[in-house]
């Protein structure tokens, strides 16, 4: 017998076997994996000095797409420093995916002027970025705006893949493990991240601080990153609750809170085990405040709750009243702090969250979801995108996702905002259908859709006082008087997708 053992390689593999066409012989061990022979290089490949040369890296070029996430919401410092870089490049043409846009990036206007940017993928936007949007003449093509379940959706299906993908994070290891509780710039939750960290062609952390591997518990995973660059801030977490996920201490937005509070207990819905969601919008949120004492009064326990998470969320999961918190997007530093310490309190993605193409979605499990909106119809249609100038000032979210997959829907909306009536005959802008609006709530009263008929009667049955959204209607009218019509172009400055990625409306040019 022949010894073959100590012959090369190469000797040992018959080439010329048709069983071995097109196979690739083997030609030394670190062939595929070169950084393995240099211990530096092993640990260090994917940490780039800056960000032009991990942008330079990673083949970013004319026409592509570029995708972030909104987890820092106001205090985000990642997106503007990019198109930095990237104009400095000269590259153009791009389409930008942000999750969503707030006013703290209204610069980004410069680069859609300068060419860099030409089209935009959000599920909202606010501030001077939106309103020039919304005047026309900016952008050559329209927004597209999108729910945050739609944009998992359209990942997935491939309309929307990121050609890279810059994510913001506080720490990470050096290859690449990150989560939203480590490091000083903490934002909690990565639910929307981890759609770009899965489906991005390159992926570039941008982070504060590189800790010792491996950094645990890891959101993003290293199988994921390709360059990581360090930089000195990629945001303010304490702006991450103003705005839309404020806590109100208006007097106005607490009475809604607790009359929606009613329509919680008495709805049907309110039994041990339930789940639920508040949304954004102070009265939203101040839903919290006041149904832990209904639960504690009644001795019930939400199984769980989802969605962005507040610190009212947090203080009922530790009582003990809701056990189990999802949370794919964290409001607050308290909820950031209740992340990192209750083992209960977990990371979800935005996909497991409300893709409508996900093989399981959270909102689908829904018992009762707390909304907001900017303007409800008497079909009780619901606009959370335009303000009554027509002018861009909100965001889709999970309004659409939500609504579509709970059990009880209960809209929260002053009836009048400075004189600005809420209901009215046609909202400006469809985001959500009436058909999956179940209760409006507001300070003159509760309104029951026609298609409910079964939560009325509960409702009556528990002695909550209702009325209808037409005599809602009236009292506006009555106050407000009729409000004009907003004039506006044959400019189509958006599109506004359903969570299937149907077009439900469109957004037009305000005149001049």
């Amino acid at each position: 017998m022949v010894d073959t053992t100590t012959r090369p390689a190469s000797t040992r593999v018959p080439l010329d076997s048709p069983l071995l066409r097109g196979l690739q012989p083997f030609t030394g061990w670190s062939t595929a994996t070169p950084y393995l022979r240099d211990e530096t290089a092993k640990r260090h490949r994917k940490i780039i000095d800056t960000l032009r040369e991990a942008i330079i890296r990673s083949g970013l070029k004319d026409g592509d797409t570029i995708s972030f996430h909104h987890h820092f919401r106001e205090g985000d410092k990642v997106i503007l420093a990019v198109l930095e870089q990237i104009a400095s490049l000269g590259i153009r043409d791009l389409t930008l995916a942000g999750s969503s846009l707030n006013e703290c990036h209204s610069d980004i206007a410069r680069y859609i002027e300068q060419g860099v940017v030409t089209r935009i993928y959000t599920s909202g936007m606010r501030g001077r970025l939106a309103e020039r949007i919304s005047r026309g003449g900016l952008l050559p093509e329209p927004v597209h705006i999108h729910s945050h379940g739609g944009r998992a959706a359209l990942v997935e299906t491939g309309e929307l893949r990121p050609t890279v993908a810059f994510l913001g994070v506080s720490a990470c290891d050096e290859y690449g493990n990150a989560n939203g509780i480590s490091g000083e710039s903490r934002c909690g939750s990565l639910g929307y991240a981890l759609v770009d960290a899965e489906h991005a062609e390159t992926v570039i952390l941008v982070t504060e601080q590189i800790v010792p591997f491996p950094h645990t518990p890891a959101v993003i995973r290293q199988d994921r990153v390709d360059f990581i660059v360090k930089v000195d801030s990629v945001g303010d977490p304490s702006r991450i609750n103003v705005g839309a996920t404020r806590i109100t201490s208006n007097p106005r937005d607490l009475l809604i809170a607790r009359l929606s509070t009613d329509v919680i207990e008495f709805g049907g819905y309110f039994t041990d085990g339930f789940s639920m969601q508040t949304g954004s919008g102070g009265a939203a949120t101040a839903v919290t405040n006041f149904i832990g004492e209904r639960m504690s009064r009644r001795k019930i326990t939400a199984r769980w709750a989802l969605g962005g998470i507040t610190a009212g969320m947090v203080g009922l999961h530790e009582q003990g009243l809701i056990e189990r918190l999802l949370d794919v997007q964290t409001f607050d530093t308290v909820a950031v702090a209740s992340l990192a310490k209750n083992p209960h309190h977990t990371v979800i993605s935005a996909q497991e969250y409300a893709s409508p193409l996900s093989k399981a979605a959270c909102v689908d499990e829904l018992d009762m979801v707390i909304l907001s909106a900017l303007e409800i119809d008497l079909d009780f249609n619901v606009n959370v995108l335009t303000g009554s100038d027509g002018l861009m000032m909100g965001a889709s979210g999970g309004h659409c996702d939500t609504a579509a997959g709970a059990k009880l829907v209960i809209v929260v909306a002053p009836l009048i905002r400075t004189r600005i009536p809420t209901i009215v005959e046609r909202v400006t802008t469809l985001v959500t259908p009436g058909e999956n609006i179940d209760v409006l709530v507001t300070d003159y009263g509760i309104a029951v859709n026609p298609r409910r008929a079964d939560v009325a009667a509960r409702l009556l049955d528990a002695g909550v006082k209702l009325t209808n959204i037409a005599n809602l209607y009236d009292r506006v009218i009555e106050i407000c008087g009729r409000p004009n019509t907003v004039p506006t172009t044959d400019e189509i400055v958006g599109v506004v997708r359903y969570r299937d990625g149907s077009v439900i409306d469109v957004v037009h040019a305000v005149a001049p």
